[in-house]
This record gives structure tokens, C-alpha cells and sequence, in this order.
């Protein structure tokens, strides 16, 4: 399985490292050996709002061959949700049969048209924002609508990421992750 984890600037980097860190664990606890993961960006320099960092594999290349697409949140979605340029750029990923955004990162899958008919959600302070790209806002912690899952905060990127794994790998493997996290919520049976 092939991942795209999309990195942007000013984005936040708890909702990257929510999700990449337990799926991520597919790989290195040796559930799915198989899975393979790029880190993507529109532009070369990307750090999040605190300056942190990151060093993206690929460049501008297209999203369309990957298997899993991962969009994380931040002041800068704001803002990219009307860049022309970087929303070209995601709709590159029109193909990818599984779409998945924490935070405001709802914002750049709506923008690209991914949420047109489907119910989402965000972070409350994004909510009329994200009411004119889909046909429902709600405030599911995780809405599920197939190919499309969305996540509100910034704290439910763990839980995104461990919803990810569930619907990838089974429920065992979801169980055994959030154990090793240590992470109570969805370590449970």
C-alpha cells in the first residue's frame, strides 16, 4: 500500500504526526511490510506554525498513484484553500481511492472538489468555512463517507490515524497499535 501524507507550510504538525505516527506502526511493527509512504508538498520549504521543519520526499509530483492520501490541518489551509496552484496540485489525487484529512485539512480536500455531496467536518472555527464545499457539517469527531474520512481537531489526528489502520489492517492490529502508543481510547476491544 502506497501513502501520500501531504505537508504544507504553517500547517500543524500534531495533526501530521496524529496520523503518520500510527499508521507509520503498519510498517515498523511489522503488520504490513508492504506499506509504503511518501512525505508530499507543493513547495520545497515547509515548517508549521511553531517553525518546526520538514523535509518533504517529493515535490509538486503527482498524487494519482497513491493508494492513501493524508492531509493534515494548520493556519496555512486557510489560505492554500484558495491557492490555484496548490489546488491543482491536490486534485492530481482525483484517482486515490481513500482520502483522509484531520483538522482544517478538510478545507484543501473540499476545495479540490472531494467533498461535494458528502458529509464532513473540521475544527469548529471552521465550520462555515467548510459549509460551502460539502453537503453537511457536523461535529463527528470522524465522519466516514466511504471513500472520504474527515477528523475535527487537532487531537482527533490520533484518532484518525488509528481509524486508518482499523479500516487498512483489522481491528487486532488497531488494538495492538493503540496499545503500543499507550493510547487508552481505541486500545480497547
Amino acid at each position: 500500500m502506497n501513502t501520500a501524507f501531504v505537508v504544507f507550510d504553517q500547517m500543524t504538525a500534531l495533526d501530521f504526526v496524529g496520523f503518520y505516527d500510527p499508521l507509520t506502526r503498519l510498517k515498523s511493527m511489522d503488520f504490513l511490510p508492504d506499506f509504503h509512504w511518501q512525505v508530499c508538498s507543493f513547495c520545497d520549504d515547509v515548517s508549521d506554525t511553531q517553525d518546526l521543519r520538514f523535509d518533504p520526499d517529493s515535490v509538486r509530483q503527482p498524487l494519482g498513484d497513491f493508494d492513501l492520501l493524508v492531509v493534515p490541518g494548520g493556519y496555512g489551509s486557510r489560505s492554500l484553500q484558495h491557492n490555484e496552484g496548490f489546488i491543482e496540485w491536490m486534485k492530481t489525487a482525483a484517482t486515490v481511492p481513500l482520502k483522509a484529512s484531520a483538522c482544517t485539512g478538510s478545507l484543501l480536500l473540499g476545495a479540490a472538489g472531494f467533498l461535494k455531496g458528502k458529509m464532513a467536518t473540521t475544527h469548529p472555527n471552521a465550520y462555515t468555512e467548510l459549509a460551502r464545499y460539502c453537503a453537511q457539517v457536523t461535529d463527528q469527531r470522524l465522519v466516514d463517507e466511504g471513500d472520504i474520512i474527515t477528523a475535527r481537531g487537532v487531537f482527533s489526528s490520533i484518532d484518525l490515524g488509528l481509524y486508518l489502520v482499523e479500516r487498512i489492517a483489522g481491528k487486532n492490529v488497531r488494538v495492538d497499535i493503540a496499545k503500543q502508543m499507550d493510547y487508552p481510547f481505541y486500545s480497547q476491544q
